[in-house]
């Protein structure tokens, strides 16, 4: 294991956040805004760190081995929430786990919050909670590996050890950095769109930038307290729910799309489908319920309602218009379960990933098969092709150690003074990555004992790696290596 190696690459990784807080001291400076002083002590501390760092390990070798990539990804995130925490703490005034948890929820897209009264703060420190998602979304991580060519380090590890769903080796192009730099255009281009739709739907320019940052992420961020439901506006929501959708599907989908000009390239993808159908009979059968039990006038009114929710939930964005947690019957549950499903693999959501599940039903439907027909040959098959028994395997390991976590983290939950099914929606909003739950936190962890806190920030963690990078990382056997 290649230590220094592994610091001078974390070096790097503090060097850029530092960077990044450029961005909310001008913000801060545009509109006269004092608070932009809170920034300056933790953009140099991160630059300051960071080439310390870089400087300690920048004659190492330079190819990075399998461990030294999980060990460089767990460790930058865990730096990043406690850097992303600082600004919080000096600017808010949170106490210090209350800075460590929204800083948290902040870089994994999670989007709960502790904080309230956000109309009234000032538009430096609105923005950075944003920026935090942004970032957070497609990862500093994969940034970092469109300059990595030029530090002349390896980056492959640290894409393995990022990249979300089960395709670790995917790329878009033959290329790492490119792959990389591509990845970011994709991801910028969308921004830019969304904040451009929301403008023309009636935000203000600093709201629709904001709001982009935090739709294209799935992070759900907002800069009013009512969220989305503050502008009361079917355009607005019609233009979250469609960059929702796109940032919800694998970016390689995309690139081969709009690459090709074909938009056909999304349909004929079976995950994208399967996500789509997944949206639609959601949508459909809580649209139906809330009409029938929810006191709703009209169907259209209620499918609005279902539309939006059900696309913020299980694309873990967690914007909201009403409060799910007080539908009937038993919607507020379901859709705690799809947030589990979330988007697909190779996009900002979280969640298990569509693809996941997909191959976890077919392989499970083709077991009745086999037992119906014992001696029959029945290969694995998804989009017309067979699929490869490891990665069948793989998936089921993947979703035992998701499930395993999730009681485990749920059980403490309820240690740290959460009732029991406010603690399972804690724990399932954290790991999800998806933001609002139910009960006690519906709408905020403002109550929440530190420990509980804590306990969140871990599974917050966990859900944005995917269980795996960190497991690997306690694991004895890989300090054995």
């Amino acid at each position: 294991m290649r230590l220094p190696l592994i610091g001078a690459i974390v070096g790097v990784y503090a060097l850029l956040f530092g960077l990044t807080l450029l961005a909310p001291i001008a913000v801060g400076l545009w509109y006269g805004e004092p608070q932009w002083r809170h920034f300056l002590w933790p953009m140099l501390g991160s630059i300051g760190l960071g080439a310390l760092l870089w400087l300690g390990g920048r004659h190492q070798a330079r190819t990075l081995g399998v461990a030294d990539g999980y060990l460089v990804v767990a460790l930058f995130w865990i730096l990043l929430s406690l850097l992303g925490a600082w600004p919080l703490h000096l600017g808010f005034g949170l106490a210090p786990v209350d800075a460590l948890f929204e800083s948290t929820s902040g870089v994994t897209t999670t989007g709960a919050t502790v904080i309230s009264g956000l109309d009234t703060l000032p538009r430096a420190l609105l923005f950075y909670r944003q920026q935090l998602q942004w970032f957070g979304g497609m990862g500093l991580i994969v940034l970092g590996l469109a300059v990595m060519p030029l530090l002349g380090i390896g980056g492959m590890q640290l894409y393995r050890a990022e990249a979300p769903g089960p395709l670790k080796e995917e790329k878009l192009t033959p290329r790492l950095t490119q792959t990389a730099r591509t990845l970011w255009a994709l991801y910028l281009g969308l921004t830019l769109a969304c904040a451009l739709a929301y403008w023309l739907a009636g935000m203000t320019p600093f709201d629709a930038l904001c709001h982009s940052l935090s739709t294209v992420s799935t992070g759900g961020f907002s800069t009013h307290d009512a969220s989305i439901g503050y502008f009361a506006s079917p355009a607005v929501e019609t233009v979250a729910v469609c960059f929702m959708l796109l940032a919800a599907i694998n970016f390689a989908v995309h690139y081969a799309a709009w690459s090709s000009r074909e938009p056909m390239r999304y349909l004929r993808d079976a995950e994208t489908r399967a996500f789509l159908a997944l949206v639609f009979g959601c949508v459909l059968l809580i649209g139906v319920v809330l009409r029938l039990e929810g006191g709703y006038e009209g169907l259209d009114e209620s499918l609005r309602d279902a539309l939006f929710e059900v696309v913020s939930v299980v694309t873990s964005t967690g914007f909201g218009t009403v409060d799910f947690a007080h539908w009937p019957d038993f919607l507020p549950i379901l859709l705690i379960y799809i947030s589990f499903i979330g988007g697909c693999g190779g996009s900002t959501a979280g969640g298990i990933k569509v693809l996941r599940v997909l191959l976890m039903v077919k392989q499970g439907l083709l077991e009745i098969r086999q037992q119906i027909h014992p001696h029959a040959l029945l290969p694995l098959r998804l989009g017309g092709r067979s699929v490869d028994p490891r990665l069948a395997r793989s998936v089921w390991g993947f979703f035992a150690l998701y499930l395993t976590t999730f009681a485990l983290l749920t059980l403490l939950m309820i240690h740290a003074g959460l009732a029991p099914l406010d603690a399972f929606s804690a724990v399932a909003t954290s790991l999800n990555n998806l933001g609002p739950g139910l009960g006690e936190v519906a709408t905020s962890f403002a109550t929440v004992s530190d420990l509980g806190k804590l306990i969140a920030v871990g599974a917050m963690l966990l859900g944005r790696l995917e269980v795996l990078t960190i497991l690997v990382i306690l694991s004895p056997a890989f300090w054995r290596r």
